[in-house]
């Protein structure tokens, strides 16, 4: 699923509309007329089209993220998947008052990066990792690891979001990422770690055992990455789902 394939942005236009348009055959905005809605619809449509093109021209990833509905988001992937950065943080704990961020796992372009606290993961690291970023991908990231680095390193991260609980949520996926993952066959190297061995291991490393630092390090480093062969599942099940092939 495409931008270009969607209709619900604009005002009057609800999933019902969207789908009568995708089964007359206008499944693009390439291929609208105007023939299958009201005047009125159709001047909405045709204003959102020429508005819309110009934004995605210009690779204007916030201007889709305060249009689409919050459900529907994830339609921007496919668009600006080469400039998303998925990112996931490791933790002493859950207060993000209390507790440090240990590791910040950064996952773009098919390359991983992991910051560490106390050698380079500092604010200025992360506005840089995140400045040519278009869209950000995260799992649970909007309730946890956002505002945890916000607090943390007095950051704003204010780049469009698809947080993939939400999108795994409507497709019945519950759970945590990892639960999730082994539910549509995504693997990964350490498969036993869990949230709380990446609190352990960071203490083993304060401790003196560097090797603690790398088995964090794989840990967040799967997380991170594995977010984005989560999101190529997630929105290949949702376009199935939501998009009416053409009679």
């Amino acid at each position: 699923m495409r931008i270009e394939n969607s209709f619900i942005p604009v005002e009057g236009v609800g999933e019902t509309t969207e789908r009568k348009l995708w089964r007359r055959g206008i499944t693009t905005w390439d291929d609208f007329d105007g023939s299958v809605v009201g005047p009125t619809t159709a001047d909405r449509i045709e204003a959102f089209i020429d508005d819309a093109r110009d934004h995605l021209a210009a690779a204007n990833a916030d201007f889709f993220a305060e249009q689409f509905p919050s459900g529907s988001q994830w339609r921007m992937y496919e668009n600006f998947r080469e400039r998303t950065c998925f990112l996931d943080i490791e933790t002493t704990g859950l207060d993000q008052h209390a507790d440090d961020v240990t590791v910040v796992g950064l996952h773009r372009a098919g390359e991983t990066n992991a910051l560490v606290h106390g050698q380079d993961l500092t604010a200025d690291r992360l506005r840089s990792e995140l400045s040519d970023a278009e869209l950000l991908v995260t799992f649970n990231g909007k309730r946890f690891d956002v505002p945890f680095l916000e607090t943390t390193f007095d950051l704003s991260i204010d780049l469009p979001h698809l947080d993939l609980m939400y999108p795994c949520r409507q497709l019945g996926l519950t759970g945590g990422l990892k639960e999730i993952e082994q539910r549509v066959g995504i693997d990964r190297d350490r498969p036993d770690l869990s949230g709380r061995d990446a609190v352990r291991l960071w203490r083993e490393y304060q401790r003196g055992d560097d090797a603690a630092l790398e088995t964090l390090v794989s840990y967040n480093r799967d997380d991170t990455a594995n977010m984005e062969r989560l999101v190529e599942v997630v929105t290949d099940q949702l376009h199935e789902d939501v998009f009416v092939t053409p009679e």
